[in-house]
C-alpha cells in the first residue's frame, strides 16, 4: 500500500483552502507544520462552575 492510498489528500487540501492556505503553499508544508496548524491548541482546560464560584467568592468585584 501507499502513502497516496491511505493519507487523505483531498480532505486535507479543501481544509487548508478553508483556513485560507493555497495550494502552493500547502503542498509546501511539512507534516510537522500541518499537524501545528490544523491540531487543537494545547492549554488550560476551560474553568469548571465550581472553581468559577469559588474565585468569585475569593475575589469578589464590590459592584
Amino acid at each position: 500500500m501507499t502513502l497516496n492510498a491511505v493519507t487523505p489528500w483531498g480532505e486535507m487540501l479543501r481544509i487548508a483552502a478553508q483556513m485560507g492556505v493555497a495550494p502552493e503553499a500547502f503542498w509546501r508544508l511539512s507534516l510537522k507544520e500541518w499537524r501545528m496548524l490544523t491540531e487543537a491548541p494545547r492549554g488550560a482546560a476551560p474553568m469548571g462552575r465550581t472553581a468559577l464560584k469559588r474565585l468569585m467568592e475569593d475575589w469578589p468585584d464590590g459592584g
